[in-house]
């Protein structure tokens, strides 16, 4: 089942029940889904893109020479 028609059957769900508000909702949620699954960080999650940087020194430590 694809996004779109587990949308589509949850607002026809809430139609059904008499819950206009709900398919609202639904309608953000999938804005929202699908804007967080087309963003730029998520395009390969098993590819190192940020290389960890080497942390700062708190303050009780001497700062490396």
């Amino acid at each position: 089942m694809t996004l779109e028609q587990w949308i589509e059957d949850g607002k026809s769900d809430a139609y059904r029940r008499k819950l206009p508000e709900l398919a609202d909702l639904l309608d953000g949620l999938a804005r929202s889904t699908a804007a967080l699954r087309a963003a730029d960080w998520n395009d390969d999650a098993a590819r190192d893109t940020h290389a960890a940087k080497p942390a700062a020194p708190s303050r009780d430590e001497e700062p490396p020479e």
